[in-house]
């Protein structure tokens, strides 16, 4: 696998801190806050419009997708969602760095789908994924709500183990309060229940929506009617995942909706639990 030279590493802020790429279109709208969370973790993190990976971008300006240890796909509606939530993010992103996208997952590196990101990397083919790293057609796609409207509210996952070498040694059941934010997160597979279960039995289901005692989901604490509850998915190799509700958003003990209930808001939150281990692994495979 090809590593990022010292060079690469220090380039940012100057600094040997690991550099980590947010892409933006018109429509994202969560780059900031998780560029605050990954800061907080030690990266220097940079929110690059798509634009600027192309060969047209001003001198100066271009970034290269390799010149970066991680790619996050965020939250948001990028392109107004119009057609499918994520579909023309996905499009765009193929048409500009679509060979280099490939190359960048074959070589073991982190691609993290946030919500809309999730919807994005389904879109490009990335999840459930082909063996070699290949942008194909779509076998998943995340439609429209049960509910019929958009669901904002706080959300239980638990970690149900498999192939995600990122939360290697934590044990399996452990959940997370992220808050959940969209109105497109029923999954769908291609192949539907036997599909899911296929992709159960090989680990690849990462995440699944979880009362808050730990049981069996319904709405609302399964918000979209995602059958199994499937609420993260990963690429057989564990270096690509989506994920639905938001980790950003419960990065710091203040996000927390009892925060005025405790003594004390200051410190961290479950977020901050899970995107410090994204972040350990992207410095291991960079």
């Amino acid at each position: 696998m090809k590593r990022l030279s010292a060079e690469t590493r220090c380039s940012a802020v100057g600094a040997s801190r690991l550099p980590v790429a947010i892409l933006a279109i018109e429509g994202t709208n969560c780059d900031r806050e998780l560029k605050v969370a990954l800061e907080q973790l030690g990266t220097a993190p940079e929110v690059v419009h798509l634009k600027r990976f192309g060969p047209n971008a001003p001198a100066g300006r271009r970034r290269r997708l390799h010149d970066f240890a991680a790619l996050f796909l965020p939250g948001g509606f990028s392109g107004g969602d119009y057609v499918r939530a994520g579909a023309i993010l996905a499009a765009r992103t193929r048409a500009a760095i679509g060979p280099e996208l490939e190359a960048f997952v074959r070589e073991g590196r982190v691609v993290a789908g946030i919500c809309n990101g999730f919807q994005v990397a389904t879109e490009l083919g990335l999840l459930p994924g082909s063996p070699d790293g290949r942008l194909g057609a779509p076998e998943a796609a995340l439609v429209p709500n049960d509910s019929g409207r958009f669901e904002c509210r706080p959300t239980f996952v638990a970690w149900t183990g498999g192939r995600f070498p990122i939360l290697d040694g934590v044990p399996a059941g452990t959940r997370y309060l992220f808050p959940s934010a969209h109105g497109e997160g029923k999954l769908v597979l291609a192949g539907g229940s036997a599909r899911r279960r296929e992709l159960e039995a090989d680990g690849q289901v990462i995440f699944r929506w979880v009362a808050p005692d730990g049981g069996p989901a319904s709405y609302p604490w399964n918000p979209n009617g995602s059958e199994g509850d499937v609420a993260g998915l990963t690429n057989r190799e564990g270096n690509v995942f989506g994920l639905m509700p938001h980790p950003e958003r419960a990065f710091f003990r203040a996000q927390a909706p009892d925060w005025s209930r405790q003594r004390s808001s200051a410190g961290y939150g479950d977020g901050h639990a899970f995107l410090e281990r994204v972040v350990r692994y992207a410095e291991r495979r960079g």
